[in-house]
């Protein structure tokens, strides 16, 4: 069986968006909060593994390697593979994204102030997850700095 890797791009960025907009729309208090963390935070990125292991398993050897720009490059010249990398970014960013609705909840931090750094994490993931943490460290509460 062969996986078309431009059809589970746009399958999977599809699904991914509506994750992020789930999340986004979901403050901690709402009743259903933790439901779209399970599905956003474990599920999705679970069948994105899977997906990507799938992918990586029906692409065309390349010659490339992780030694180089060049080889990495190279690696991902294959559409396999290069759809597999992508997959490997919507699957951590989504799990990143859900780990920071929960840890927000944990620390009562306004679903206002969550939000943007949401879209940050889906945008450019790594910016996204280094604002939760600066925002961490100013909004939260001195008793659980001490214990936390």
């Amino acid at each position: 069986m062969t996986i078309d890797p431009e059809l589970t791009f746009r399958i999977c960025n599809a699904v991914a968006l509506l994750a992020w907009l789930a999340l986004a729309a979901s403050p901690a208090k709402a009743r259903w909060a933790p439901s779209v963390w399970r599905v956003t935070g474990r599920i999705l990125p679970l069948l994105f593994a899977l997906v990507y292991g799938a992918l990586l398993l029906s692409a065309e050897p390349t010659g490339g390697s992780f030694n180089s720009l060049a080889g990495v490059q190279q690696i991902f010249s294959s559409p396999h593979a290069l759809t597999a990398g992508w997959l490997h970014y919507l699957a951590f960013d989504l799990f990143v994204g859900a780990w920071i609705a929960q840890r927000a909840d944990t620390l009562q931090l306004p679903h206002w102030q969550v939000v943007p750094i949401l879209a940050l994490t889906f945008l450019f993931g790594p910016l996204g997850y280094a604002a939760f943490i600066c925002l961490r460290a100013v909004r939260r509460p001195q008793s659980l700095r001490l214990h936390g």
